[in-house]
């Protein structure tokens, strides 16, 4: 029932769980598979909605009926059949999580395109919308089990509002990248490099804040999980941008290809493993 979904608990702290979650335990291995992922997300976005129909289709990049949306549509699909049968799953399973966190990814770097540029909202609207979605999903969420922690994603209630945030997340930095790589700071172009580095730092800051100071480990896990995508979209908007743009032009396909058999690698050598649950 809707009303038990939404209904308030206090806290999931000192409630019987499981003794393990169905999220990776946050190692090392996990933050360079995650920006992997986000920088595949951004690659095979753009090999749908760039390469394949928005240079294909007269006008697909405005309007309703964009390239971006059509895109969008695709990857939505498969997402939601990856989170159901992440959700449906009782163990967590390396391959299946980082699949739903690929197309979680791939389907955010669609939806920021089309919020950015075929709603004509720009850059600033867009990344507006999307920290409000983002937010609001962390509200629900502790209204109803009284913690965002990812230790808590054990049950369906907690998975639902951490995949909606993590969409909402992806979707967000996306559109902070684009932002950031287009725009210009103190009379110059960041460019995707540039974009790249001032993630890239805030993200290291973000590391010396969880292990230097007592700030709520949520908050801090929120801020690295989206950091992570804005980097990942300027990095990947390297490889396959127009030298003249400032990219490598590397083929997005091409590009995509090789970012995956990269995750493949990284899963082997560090083993992903499920973290604890309270």
């Amino acid at each position: 029932m809707i009303s038990d979904f939404f209904r308030r608990r206090p806290s999931c702290l000192g409630q019987p769980s499981s003794s393990l979650s169905k999220v990776p335990a946050l190692t090392l291995g996990f933050w360079i598979v995650k920006i992997l992922a986000t920088t595949l997300g951004e690659t095979a976005g753009d090999s749908v909605t760039m390469t394949w129909l928005g240079e294909a289709t007269p006008n697909a990049g405005s309007g309703w009926l964009s390239g971006y949306l059509i895109g969008t549509t695709i990857f939505v699909v498969p997402l939601l059949l990856l989170v159901a049968a992440q959700i449906g799953n009782r163990k967590f399973h390396p391959s299946l999580y980082w699949a739903t966190i690929i197309a979680s990814t791939t389907a955010g770097t669609t939806l920021a395109d089309f919020f950015d540029r075929s709603l004509g909202i720009g850059y600033a609207g867009g990344s507006s919308a999307l920290l409000a979605c983002v937010l609001l999903s962390l509200a629900c969420w502790r209204w109803v089990l009284g913690t965002i922690s990812v230790e808590s994603v054990h049950e369906p209630r907690a998975e639902t509002f951490y995949w909606l945030t993590i969409t909402f997340s992806q979707t967000l930095g996306t559109a902070l990248g684009d932002w950031t790589a287009d725009s210009t700071m103190m009379g110059h172009a960041v460019g995707y490099t540039g974009g790249a580095l001032m993630f890239g730092t805030a993200l290291a800051i973000v590391v010396l804040l969880w292990f230097m100071t007592s700030l709520s480990r949520a908050g801090l896990f929120w801020a690295a999980f989206i950091l992570t995508r804005p980097l990942g979209a300027t990095l990947g908007d390297f490889l396959d941008k127009p030298v003249a743009k400032g990219g490598l032009d590397v083929s997005r396909p091409a590009a995509s290809l090789v970012l995956l058999l990269a995750i493949a690698v990284c899963l082997w050598v560090f083993p992903q493993k499920p973290g604890k649950a309270h």
